[in-house]
């Protein structure tokens, strides 16, 4: 990895999806702009506020998508993060484990 780059592998499949009542939403279905959450399997040397195996939350309409390996991952810039979820933060006093 580059300068500041992240490389995230992201956590939803794209197709259909099962909503918090039981409700079945087909892929097709129109949804609002909506952030995803992935996982960070790689980051630049100039990368300051992520590390492997950290959550981050980006947009999903701002991404490049890479295979590597038969495995597909988004490339993006770190600025393009939107929030961070870590378990070294939550050992910091008054802290919820997110950094935004």
């Amino acid at each position: 990895m580059l300068h500041d780059r992240v490389l995230v592998r992201t956590d939803t499949v794209e197709g259909e999806r099962r909503s918090t009542g039981g409700i079945v939403i087909p892929a097709t279905a129109a949804v609002g702009r909506r952030l995803a959450w992935a996982e960070v399997v790689a980051v630049g040397q100039n990368v300051r506020t992520v590390e492997p195996g950290d959550r981050v939350l980006y947009d999903p309409e701002d991404r490049a998508e890479v295979e590597v390996r038969g495995v597909a991952y988004v490339l993006m810039r770190e600025r393009d993060l939107h929030a961070v979820a870590a378990d070294r933060f939550e050992g910091a006093e008054d802290s919820t484990g997110l950094y935004l």
